[in-house]
């Protein structure tokens, strides 16, 4: 009787996602893979691996250690160490998207990455429903850790680098990409008589500065000072750290106009730490006192039931941003003007705001506080959206409504 073949160890069954999985050590390196379909399929694999590492590296001369390759694994290691040891801020949103491209294609070795190579990881987050800027982004990282490989790091003992040959994954097109969809003042109306008081105020305060939602989310008290820009006016403007602006290379001054001025004051006494909050009401037999409690995002439930209800099923919480800078494009406000709203990156942008130009921004707000004697501004965007999903059949018995909203 023939007798079944030993298997290798180290290939297991995915529990998780299905299929076998590779996670062993051979020779002092991790082999870490998943998604096979078969034994054999994982098994092939593993071989692959053991004899490259077999293989890999060369002696320079008798008496010396071999060159032996990096692995994309080590290779991401040594390339978050050192952005943390530079105390970059990045290195959190790069550990963020390398994470599951190292759990995926770990044990390829530097020489091994290519375009083939790297292509089941780009499917399986396309399959994911991951845009295509995201891949990007991941793939970005990979570049800039092959560079650091071939002109920086050096092999152990050796002036060799890590990686002899230059390599380049070719980023994907952006075909994919959503385009804007900023509000009009009509739009602005239906969709605040759905909205929640408390996600009503955080829209009104974002429509009248133009911040990202996870400043709104994070906004602090501590971070309020009060400025003096006329002798009769004084504002609040908001000094946000660097960790909660996008790049995070230096802190930003969020400056309030009248109207998020009001939304501000009339949060005031509710948190002791957090600007914007919710009421969580309790039962009167349970002996606790309601409070507020900080809002996580702006994009929950609430907002999606009510863009839905208002007909705006395809806005998101960054459409808010977009009208902000539609607005002051309308009114007149100069671009240099309009980047120190939004926290656009100037070469020629000073490092500090002088009472001057808290004055300049705040005036430039103003303008967009309420629609203007111009009427509605001409949203071709919106139109064109509007167009498209009209095009498509309510109750087309093989469209589904995710489909409805990508078209």
């Amino acid at each position: 009787m023939a007798t079944r073949s030993r298997r290798q160890s180290g290939i297991t069954p995915d529990s998780v996602a299905g299929g076998w999985k590779i996670d062993t050590q051979y020779r002092g390196k991790r082999v870490r893979k998943r998604g096979f379909p078969d034994y054999r399929s994982a098994e092939d694999f593993l071989t692959r691996q053991k004899t490259a590492i077999d293989q890999a590296g060369v002696q320079e001369r008798p008496g010396t250690t071999a060159l032996v390759a990096m692995t994309l694994e080590e290779a991401a290691t040594k390339y978050l160490e050192q952005k943390e040891e530079r105390g970059m801020p990045s290195v959190e949103t790069d550990a963020y998207l390398l994470e599951p491209m190292v759990q995926m294609i770990c044990s390829l070795t530097l020489e091994e990455i290519c375009s083939d190579t790297v292509a089941p990881f780009i499917a399986a987050r396309r399959e994911a429903g991951i845009k295509n800027k995201s891949i990007n982004n991941a793939l970005s990282c990979l570049n800039r850790i092959c560079r650091l490989a071939h002109t920086k790091w050096r092999h152990k003992g050796s002036t060799h680098p890590v990686l002899g040959v230059p390599m380049s994954i070719d980023l994907l097109d952006l075909s994919d990409q959503r385009p804007p969809r900023p509000i009009t003042w009509s739009e602005q109306r239906t969709l605040f008589e759905h909205l929640p008081a408390h996600l009503a105020s955080m829209a009104l305060f974002t429509l009248n500065t133009g911040v990202r939602k996870n400043v709104v989310c994070q906004l602090r008290w501590q971070w309020e000072v009060q400025v003096k820009i006329r002798p009769d006016q004084t504002i609040s403007v908001f000094v946000v750290p660097r960790e909660y602006v996008k790049g995070r290379q230096r802190e930003r001054v969020l400056i309030c106009n009248s109207i998020a001025q009001q939304v501000i004051d009339e949060q005031r006494g509710r948190h002791a730490e957090r600007v914007f909050t919710y009421y969580k009401p309790v039962k009167a037999s349970s002996g606790k006192i309601p409070k507020h409690l900080p809002v996580g995002d702006m994009n929950n439930t609430a907002w999606q039931r009510a863009r839905e209800a208002a007909g705006l099923d395809d806005l998101h919480v960054h459409d808010l941003r977009h009208t902000v800078g539609m607005r002051l494009r309308h009114a007149g406000v100069p671009e240099r003007t309009q980047d120190e709203i939004l926290w656009h990156s100037r070469k020629d942008m000073t490092a500090h705001y002088a009472v001057a130009q808290i004055r300049e921004v705040f005036d430039a707000l103003e303008l967009i506080k309420e629609e203007g004697l111009g009427g509605e501004t001409l949203n071709l965007l919106a139109i064109v959206r509007r167009a498209q999903i009209a095009a498509v059949p309510k109750n087309h018995p093989q469209i589904t409504h995710t489909q409805r909203k990508t078209a």
